[in-house]
């Protein structure tokens, strides 16, 4: 098929929630390059939204997905034990703080059972907190409830009245609001070390430490959303290292299957020992396919020293972007590989994306007219540089 053919079925099919797609289909990647229908080269800058930190083609990731699949055993449930589910579940808790891990099919899934276990916590204890706060133009999924956790108000108007019900936002980085929203009923605080969808904006860190304390003294959980942040995407293996603040559960997804669809729950045992047989479950999470191809990416990402080579490479694209002189370049902000360009407000960065892609650049965008990059960890110094050029002639 080619692509008008592709782009018929999608509009007659396909339920409508994504629009107009970029008119690309891509049939072929390798390293940090995508191929479309007719053979043009591409260098992806957004790596499936955060999600290909090896690329493409990789041979850790390709290698362990097709052996997986030549043994026959793609799943087989959870009332069985899962070799690759075990010792991904001790490659976690050896690399974080984390005790116990549960694993999902995605981000929004771990979210919504991060905020599950935080009010089993309570629950448990015989305590009546069941509110979660999150901060305004947070991300933190698309199912009800992590809906009703995103702090954009666009994402939640067709669902009012939100369940369930004690989800609220507060603005982010304001400690005071934070202290003037807590009560007796409040279980966690649910914070992005650095906001992705919301612009590419990291917390002070003198407000997550201060946060953190606030929790301590209140008894509250915290809980990090990683699903964009983490996998050595910002520098580290976490963010939270950065910081120095320690969540008692940490979300994680993207780059964590490289590809495959997985999401993680990483929690402290005293957070953990809250949960009962039956409290929570997934038919697909943990899945052996998931589990083996991540396990063997995540053995790759930790040995392989990728969290210096994206604070390196990192380092090097921020210094880049901010070298060019465009009136239409506000500020470049981010952390290791997810960088956000601030754009001048009568420039949109939609319109940037689309012209960069018919140059064979792909990037995405972030609220607040940001132009947003988060490319493989494997991207190499040239590919960067044909870039930033690029760029600059469309911001001529």
């Amino acid at each position: 098929m080619n692509l008008s053919d592709i782009k018929a079925l999608d509009q007659a099919h396909f339920l409508g929630v994504f629009g107009e797609r970029c008119p690309v289909c891509f049939t072929r990647g390798e390293g940090s390059t995508l191929y479309d229908q007719d053979g043009k080269a591409y260098t992806d800058l957004f790596a499936g939204i955060a999600v290909n930190a090896l690329g493409y083609n990789h041979p850790v990731v390709t290698g362990a997905l097709i052996a997986q699949v030549q043994s026959g055993v793609l799943h087989t449930s959870n009332l069985y034990y899962v070799a690759p589910q075990a010792e991904l579940a001790q490659l976690l808790c050896e690399n974080t703080f984390a005790d116990r891990v549960f694993f999902s099919n995605s981000g929004a899934e771990a979210n919504e059972g991060a905020m599950k276990l935080a009010c089993k916590y309570f629950y448990a204890k015989g305590e009546n907190r069941y509110k979660i706060i999150s901060a305004d133009h947070s991300f933190h999924g698309r199912t009800l409830a992590t809906v009703a956790a995103t702090g954009h108000d666009y994402y939640q108007a067709p669902y009012r009245p939100l369940l369930p019900k004690g989800l609220f936002q507060i603005p982010y980085n304001d400690l005071n609001a934070l202290k003037a929203a807590i009560d007796e009923e409040t279980a966690a605080v649910l914070l992005e070390p650095m906001q992705g969808e919301g612009g590419v904006t990291p917390a002070d860190k003198a407000y997550l430490e201060a946060v953190r304390a606030l929790c301590d003294e209140k008894g509250i959980l915290l809980i990090f959303d990683e699903v964009q942040t983490g996998v050595c995407r910002t520098g580290s293996l976490y963010m939270y290292e950065q910081y120095g603040v320690t969540p008692d559960i940490l979300t994680s997804a993207k780059g964590l299957g490289c590809g495959v669809a997985i999401g993680a729950i990483l929690a402290t045992e005293k957070v953990a020992s809250a949960i009962a047989i039956g409290d929570h479950g997934s038919t697909f999470g943990g899945n052996t396919l998931a589990c083996a191809v991540s396990l063997a990416a995540m053995r790759e990402l930790i040995g392989g020293n990728y969290c210096a080579a994206a604070k390196e490479k990192g380092a090097y694209l921020t210094a880049a972007l901010k070298a060019i002189e465009s009136d239409q370049i506000i500020e470049v902000r981010g952390a290791g590989l997810l960088i956000g360009i601030q754009l001048a407000a009568d420039f949109p960065a939609g319109a940037l994306m689309k012209k960069l892609l018919a140059k064979g650049f792909i990037c995405g965008t972030a609220a607040g007219n940001v132009l947003r990059l988060a490319p493989p960890l494997i991207i190499t110094t040239e590919e960067m540089d044909a870039f930033v050029s690029a760029l600059k002639q469309e911001l001529q």
